[in-house]
């Protein structure tokens, strides 16, 4: 700690910062290990490896065929509607609970085909009519009598003629007023009965469309997913099968190395690179290589050179806006997507009050600190196998300059709600229970945005869970690969898996759940977040 701090003070009086374009060192130049030039000067590594097996072009299973319809409706408040279409599509509701199309209950579904929605009310108070409980021209409220003010007279005379006059629908013309004798007591008003509501006047009608209070909203943008998917069993045996592995900010490719091996040992050829400026690609000296964008475009470059017929991307914190981005521009080759700890659906924007915004010297200064608060929230427990994990898989192992450059350069405002919800592609989502980066409740958010998703949770796993529960962590992908739905929901419109938990830690996961139809809900787009650094 004492040699950071000294470095970090030595690099703000020259005005140099340290460690800005010298990659990690690396003597594994074994078999598997290859560096690709994405660009002229921007070197990758990438650890790719192509078991021999025998070669089968086509699935061995059958599959099942999965109609992916879904209306997807942007209103210019930030709201967004979204729709699941058909035979059994489930109900659209707006984040008030209020149902607003048609379609059946939340899991199962109902008949009919939804109905399509031609526009939301604004959020104003509707005028309440006259005669409701509580307000002038209806009841009195308890403590009034007779709707007077206080200090009015309280005579038993008045009051029976007052609740006289109320009960009568209509004023009718009376005599002189017969005296009473002193015992008669005054008569509690009689609730009155409330019937049905009577239908509206369609001219009242055609008056509230008028109202601007009362106009529907029009949609900023609509966009309508039709398409059917087949999807198919997974296996090592595959040729046209490629896996893709992609961490995230701090990491490497060698946070896969449980991952790499149980994957290449049964026969699956495994993909995957560092990113720029992490483990030992190249560094760059300028902040604007490291903006999503152009670390985008180097996974763009990299899965264009390896991908195969089915490809199915694993990503893991802010590798998973990489898979959401690829599996967006190329539905067709994507087969299916692993997201690990990822997050929300919800676009990306970097955070003003960052401690990665101070000057890079600075964030020398502190590495120490920086490494000793990542180990605490992303294990969930510290000790020295963890200290172990992190020194050998090379994680939080990066310059001061290409941490503040990433963190900086995540900005990427497409990757919202609407963008997730046209994704058609199987996707399971992992969450380590203990993880202190990113909460279980955006997970949920994720499954729920997605049109087709898992989500499991492992109990003890933290942020770096790959690394935490690689036996777990094996099983659950190995089964999500293997998976395929029942040919006899080829007819469904969508077969959404259930949420379920997994096994701990060590422990086998559960079988795939049965597919069902999901519900989709009205939510905000307008919230932004950034990936931390893991």
């Amino acid at each position: 700690m004492l040699s950071g701090l000294l470095d970090g003070l030595l690099c703000c009086l020259t005005g140099r910062s340290a460690n800005v374009v010298c990659p990690l060192e690396t003597s594994e130049l074994a078999d598997g290990y290859e560096f690709v030039e994405v660009k002229p000067g921007r070197v990758l590594r990438v650890r790719h490896v192509v078991p021999e097996r025998p070669l089968v072009e086509e699935p061995r299973g059958p599959g099942a065929t999965v109609s992916c319809k879904r209306r997807i409706t942007l209103y210019r408040n930030g709201q967004m509607l979204i729709e699941n279409l058909g035979e059994r599509a489930g109900r659209a509701e707006l984040s008030n609970g209020q149902v607003a199309g048609g379609g059946g209950g939340g899991g199962g579904g109902g008949g009919g085909e939804a109905e399509p929605i031609a526009g939301v009310a604004l959020d104003v108070t509707d005028p309440v009519p006259d005669g409701a409980p509580g307000v002038a021209g209806g009841q009195a409220e308890e403590g009034d009598v007779g709707g007077g003010e206080a200090g009015e007279s309280k005579d038993p005379k008045q009051q029976q003629k007052n609740q006289q006059q109320q009960q009568a629908p209509q004023p009718q013309p009376q005599g002189p007023q017969q005296p009473q004798g002193p015992q008669q007591q005054p008569q509690a008003p009689q609730p009155q009965p409330q019937g049905p509501p009577q239908p509206q006047d369609p001219q009242q009608q055609q008056q509230q469309q008028q109202d601007p209070r009362f106009r529907k909203r029009k949609p900023k943008r609509t966009v309508v997913v039709d398409c059917e998917r087949k999807i198919t069993a997974c296996k090592g045996t595959h040729a046209d099968v490629a896996l893709f592995f992609l961490h995230g900010v701090g990491g490497s490719l060698d946070i896969w190395g449980s991952q790499l091996d149980f994957f290449s040992q049964l026969g699956y050829e495994v993909i995957a690179p560092d990113l720029a400026g992490h483990g030992a690609s190249s560094a760059p000296q300028i902040a604007a290589a490291y903006t999503f964008y152009a670390l985008a475009e180097d996974m763009r470059v990299l899965f264009k050179r390896y991908a195969r017929k089915r490809n199915v991307l694993i990503g893991h914190s802010y590798g998973v806006s990489f898979c959401t981005f690829l599996a967006h521009e190329y539905p067709e080759q994507v087969h299916k997507v692993v997201m690990i700890n990822g997050g929300g659906p919800t676009a990306l924007e970097p955070s003003l009050c960052s401690i990665f915004n101070l000057p890079t010297c600075v964030l020398h200064c502190l590495s120490p600190i920086l490494a000793w608060s990542f180990l605490k929230a992303g294990f969930a427990q510290q000790g020295s196998r963890e200290r172990q994990l992190l020194k050998e898989n090379n994680a939080f192992n990066v310059s001061s300059f290409v941490l503040r450059a990433t963190m900086s350069g995540q900005y990427w405002p497409e990757g919202d709600e609407a963008y997730h919800a046209e994704l058609v592609v199987p996707v399971l989502l992992v969450h380590g229970m203990c993880d202190k980066f990113v909460p279980v409740e955006e997970d949920q958010r994720m499954a729920e945005i997605l049109l087709l998703a898992f989500l499991k949770v492992l109990d003890n796993g933290s942020h770096m869970i790959m690394m935490e529960c690689p036996e777990a962590v094996n099983t659950l992908l190995h089964e999500f690969l293997l998976w395929e739905p029942d040919s006899s929901s080829q007819r469904e419109p969508k077969a959404r898996p259930a949420t379920a938990k997994a096994a701990p830690c060590g422990g086998r996961g559960p079988e795939s759940p049965e597919v069902r139809p999901g519900t989709a809900r009205l939510a905000s787009t307008n919230g932004n977040t950034t990936r931390d650094p893991r």
